[in-house]
């Protein structure tokens, strides 16, 4: 078993490259607390924190496993600002959907269909979409539809799912990760569309 703590981020960051999975949880442990004392600082709220907080990692895990990851001897450096770009994004995503003028002619803000009642055919297609997507859950492996269950509809955090299933943070956000990939592909090949 190799020492990870004596181990420099940049050799961690390869031998998990080259599928070692113990070498990001020794990363995500290294950096954990400083990149979500960060994103806490920013945005105030715990919840809120802990979802950037694990996209960021999520974003890490990705561009690593795609060899996108440049090797500069910086990975804080890295990490934080992957945080901050997710930061940046939930802002600018909440502006853009609060932010609309009552003095704007072409826009009416108050006849807009989420204000209105559902029709029968929105909540026939609604209780299809339901339908469809408790199938696609079903079709998965039961390790990967575990995962989603306990995030989606237990509310849990990776963290949480993790100690609750005895694996790594790392090996659960690769199941997730696996089933959303797995759900597109079999709606795709079920020609199942999950929109109204």
């Amino acid at each position: 078993m190799a020492n990870y703590s004596s181990m420099t981020d940049e050799m961690l960051v390869k031998a998990y490259a080259q599928g070692n999975n113990e070498a990001f949880d020794a990363l995500l442990k290294r950096h954990q607390d400083r990149v979500f004392n960060y994103i806490l600082r920013i945005i105030r709220n715990e919840d809120l924190a802990n979802d950037i907080f694990q996209e960021t990692f999520v974003k890490a895990i990705l561009t690593i496993k795609q060899g996108r990851y440049t090797e500069n001897g910086k990975f804080p450096a890295w990490i934080t600002r992957i945080a901050h770009n997710l930061i940046i994004d939930y802002y600018r995503q909440e502006k853009s959907e609060n932010v609309q003028s009552a003095d704007m002619e072409d826009i009416d803000i108050l006849n807009r269909k989420d204000l209105c009642e559902a029709t029968i055919e929105d909540l026939i297609i609604s209780d299809q979409i339901i339908a469809d997507v408790q199938y696609l859950i079903q079709e998965l492996p039961e390790l990967q539809r575990e995962v989603l269950n306990m995030r989606y509809y237990q509310n849990m955090s990776f963290k949480e799912i993790a100690e609750k299933t005895g694996v790594s943070i790392n090996t659960a956000l690769g199941r997730m990760r696996y089933a959303i990939i797995n759900l597109r592909r079999i709606a795709a090949e079920k020609d199942i569309v999950l929109t109204l």
